[in-house]
């Protein structure tokens, strides 16, 4: 009898995993090439001080500063403040750094964040499937998701430091499966470290210490119950000090405690009451977002309903898994005999089953979280780091007819495709000629008149410069400042971002030697009649030495 043919990917298994990592590796790549064809233009064309997300300024200016110097000269800040230690901005520093490893060895400019992001997102889908060894479809319904969430696709193509966190979550989880599967010692120490790290960039991401703690107590019991407190408690206090000394304070906090407070100040029942309802407001404004996400596709209402879409999706299918995991114990303990098939359905299920309701646990966790503790609309963005973890969970669970598959990627297509109308949040940044010509332009102004003060002990507010974040306008209106010219500013210089109101308040004792404002507005006028000397003007920035 013929055997039938099967081509060399499927005759052995490793040249089969090894096609699947190298087409997934693949997929980030083509996600980009097509999303830029999309608007006729190529990957190269995207362009960081063409965008209005501002926080890729201090992102890059701080790594910039980094790699130049140890750490930025300036003060990064807002409204003047600055850390204790060093010069950082709001954000722990540990998040950007792959971008400091990566301009280490590359060297670092306006596209490296972006072609940083592209090679680790490749490498991260590469290892993920070396790690969990999918079915091809696991990897289909993987693949799909995945070009579906284009908010992936658009943080990749950014200088946000989201795309990290993305990154280091899925690469968490596939080996999170991997040690489920066959239990290392180094894979388990490893988990802890990566959970670790994520902390420290993110304190929520403490939630997933939880899963490795969980597994070094089902390893060792009430050891590894002790020492994953250790570890966790080592992380939150590391990441504590990182926030004291290295942390800006930022316009507002970024988290509130009130909450917390309210246990102190009205007693356990005062506090709970508080709790329930701060929880009954926030939820009534998560539904209300939910709604206008349906409805309008506001991002933010997006990011909610695809949020709890997952969350659904992840609790319904661990209820189901853990009765069929009970069915196959009772048919277990029936049988006399266990085949390996049977050993090996188990295995598999209560691997899937572990990771799904760690997941699950963490979406609820994250959901009281941003109830509590957040604004929603800024809050919403971390979300996104859980969605992801999620498709890439979604894709192992065992599926027939593609039910669950279909039913996340409609709403993907629904959300992300047809109602991603809104610029702000979808739409890429390109390179203008006019743009180009005038940030160059800039980088001459700049390099002749501003100059790094080192013989002071450094960081210091000389090496630092003010970004009004708006003026008004001789017509009464106000304009945002052009802040997307501050790209060109010398390696090491800090960038304060201050309000009107501050500026107002303290014009005349201003600590930065450096303003930079809008050109013809009220700020502009007043340093002109006090006597500043400008740095640099163009249409729309001005730029004054204030001492």
């Amino acid at each position: 009898m013929i055997k039938k043919f099967k081509p060399w990917w499927q005759q052995d298994k490793r040249y089969r995993t090894l096609t699947q990592a190298l087409l997934l590796a693949l997929l980030p790549v083509v996600c980009c090439f097509v999303r830029c064809a999309m608007d006729g233009e190529t990957i190269s064309g995207v362009w960081l001080p063409a965008s209005r997300w501002n926080d890729e300024l201090f992102y890059y200016k701080q790594v910039e500063g980094i790699l130049e110097y140890g750490y930025p000269q300036g003060y990064f800040g807002f409204n003047e403040s600055h850390a204790l230690n060093l010069s950082f901005a709001a954000w722990s520093p540990v998040l950007v750094f792959p971008w400091v490893l990566w301009g280490r060895i590359f060297g670092w400019d306006l596209w490296s964040p972006i072609v940083c992001n592209i090679v680790l997102t490749s490498l991260v889908c590469f290892l993920f499937v070396c790690l969990v060894k999918p079915t091809w479809k696991q990897l289909g319904v993987l693949a799909l998701l995945f070009s579906l969430f284009t908010p992936f696709t658009r943080y990749t193509l950014s200088g946000m430091a989201e795309v990290i966190c993305f990154c280091m979550l899925i690469l968490f989880y596939g080996l999170a499966v991997n040690y489920l599967n066959r239990s290392k010692t180094y894979k388990l120490v490893l988990l802890f470290v990566m959970g670790g790290l994520m902390t420290l960039m993110r304190p929520y991401l403490l939630l997933f210490l939880l899963l490795p703690a969980y597994l070094w107590f089902r390893r060792s019991g009430w050891r590894g119950v002790l020492g994953s407190a250790a570890i966790i408690g080592s992380a939150l206090g590391l990441y504590a000090c990182i926030k004291h000394y290295l942390g800006a304070a930022y316009f507002a906090p970024l988290y509130f405690t009130d909450w917390v407070d309210a246990f102190f100040e009205e007693g356990i029942f005062g506090g709970i009451r508080f709790c329930m309802l701060k929880l009954h407001d926030m939820g009534k404004n998560f539904w209300g977002g939910m709604l206008r996400g349906i409805r309008t596709g506001q991002p933010m209402g997006a990011y909610f309903c695809s949020y709890v879409l997952i969350l659904c999706i992840l609790a319904g299918q661990s209820f189901l898994d853990w009765r069929r995991l009970k069915a196959l114990g009772r048919a277990s303990a029936d049988s006399v005999v266990r085949d390996e098939e049977e050993v090996a359905a188990r295995r598999k299920l209560h691997t899937r089953l572990v990771v799904q309701i760690h997941l699950a646990f963490s979406f609820i966790a994250m959901f009281f979280a941003l109830l509590l503790m957040y604004k929603l609309e800024e809050g919403s963005r971390h979300l996104l780091t859980f969605i992801t973890a999620g498709i890439f969970i979604i894709a192992l669970m065992d599926t027939k007819y593609f039910k669950k598959a279909v039913l996340v990627g409609a709403a993907f297509a629904y959300f992300y495709s047809y109602m991603a109308v809104d610029p702000m949040y979808y739409e890429l940044p390109y390179r203008q000629e006019d743009e180009v010509r005038q940030l160059t332009e800039w980088e001459e102004v700049f390099d002749s008149r501003l100059k790094l003060e080192r013989e002071a002990a450094v960081p210091n507010f000389d090496n630092s410069v003010i970004w009004v974040f708006q003026d008004e306008e001789p017509d009464g209106t106000f304009k945002q400042t052009k802040w997307q010219f501050l790209y060109a500013l010398p390696e090491g210089f800090g960038i304060s971002c201050c309000m009107p109101e501050y500026i107002l308040e303290n014009f005349g004792n201003l600590q930065s030697k450096y303003l930079a404002t809008t050109a013809g507005g009220r700020f502009d006028e007043m340093c002109r009649a006090e006597g500043y000397r400008e740095v640099g003007r163009d249409q729309e920035l001005v730029i004054y030495r204030l001492r």
